[in-house]
């Protein structure tokens, strides 16, 4: 239904820079996810295509028409907060049909309309309900259905699932997932703070951060490849590991040296300049694996746990290293609750080993 592309998109309050350097083109039919850190600006941006905070500098247009001193109600654009803001007094129907009664439409297509919308979202029996009847998740279908009556061009959704619990969160995110697939032309732009989300709905994710956009791509793209330490770390629950070492051997398979020993072979491909090259190691806690048998060296780091949480299908296991300020996290399968106060070797996959060096990953030089 529609192309968004941003250039060159600032936002300045007095002084201070929030956003700076924001260049993106979002095509017809993708759903993109701003995730980030509080205070990242993925709200303010959102609200940027919206209309509702005005651009600094830079130009944001749809289908190629400048947007940026284009009123919100002029954009086409339908966007879903946070916050149901239902009315209490009106039913499921009358809610979700009153943008369409104050443009004085007819009474046939608003019918129409807010049939169509109630059938995909599952509304149908719930129509002549109030609010006050309905669970949180029914409530946040009718406010997305309030925006889809009005067929705009693009979506635009702020944090919508972070009132739920958490069985009603994945319930929603379920449908939103459903209601994608069943408009699979609209275009959609998703704020969330919570990962699963991003990962589970976005055609692609875009992770800001400092201000600017740290990496875009699709959730494997950046699950597998990150190009920098703060998406390595930010994507993934538990975060990536990350440990200090030092490139000893180099060429198509990396050695490299923890700072306080063991040993790990990257499949990053490094030359003899790298050499004595300070690096972070990064392997995420679900790549690492029990190095039985093996001797100390040739895993990639020995250390007692301190903690071990058993979730069901899968063991997480604390370790701290002498002399490093930050846990090292390990994720086995099963319940391992024996582990506890012993000395483990675990190692990895040399393709799951991430180097990188001064925050950014060696794959991207």
């Amino acid at each position: 239904m529609a192309d968004l592309v941003l250039k060159d998109v600032e936002k300045a309050y007095g002084e201070v820079k929030v956003l700076k350097d924001i260049n993106l083109d979002i095509k017809t039919g993708e759903l993109i996810v701003f995730v980030g850190p509080s205070g990242c600006g993925k709200s303010t941006l959102l609200r940027m295509i919206a209309g509702l905070e005005k651009i600094s500098g830079g130009e944001f247009s749809i289908d190629g028409v400048r947007m940026n001193d284009v009123p919100p109600a002029q954009r086409g654009i339908a966007m879903v907060f946070q916050s149901y803001a239902l009315y209490p007094h009106m039913t499921v129907r009358e809610n979700m049909s009153f943008a369409l009664r104050i443009a004085k439409k007819s009474q046939a297509e608003i019918d129409k309309a807010v049939d169509k919308a109630a059938k995909i979202l599952q509304l149908t029996p719930y129509l002549d309900r109030l609010p006050k009847a309905l669970s949180g998740g029914q409530r946040q279908r009718v406010a997305i259905g309030r925006s889809i009556v009005r067929d705009p061009k693009v979506y635009l959704f702020d944090e919508p699932l972070s009132n739920l619990d958490a069985a009603l969160r994945v319930a929603t995110r379920i449908e939103i997932a459903q209601l994608k697939e069943a408009m699979p032309q609209s275009t959609m732009v998703y704020v969330t703070h919570d990962q699963v989300e991003a990962m589970t709905l976005a055609s692609r994710i875009v992770v800001l951060a400092g201000g600017g956009i740290a990496q875009v791509g699709s959730p494997l793209e950046l699950y597998e490849r990150p190009q920098n330490e703060f998406v390595a770390q930010f994507i993934g629950s538990p975060s990536m590991n990350l440990m200090a070492g030092e490139i000893t051997g180099t060429g198509a398979k990396t050695t490299v040296r923890l700072a306080n020993g063991g040993m790990a072979v990257s499949a990053v491909p490094t030359n003899a300049a790298d050499k004595g090259l300070p690096v972070n190691i990064g392997v995420r806690p679900e790549d690492l694996v029990e190095a039985a048998g093996k001797s100390p060296a040739e895993a990639i780091f020995t250390g007692e746990v301190e903690i071990t949480e058993a979730l069901g299908e899968v063991t997480l296991l604390y370790f701290r290293r002498q002399g490093e300020a930050a846990q090292v996290v390990a994720k086995l399968p099963g319940i391992r609750p024996e582990l506890r106060r012993r000395t483990v070797s675990l190692g990895a996959d040399p393709k799951k080993v991430h180097l990188f060096a001064n925050g950014t990953s060696l794959l991207y030089r």
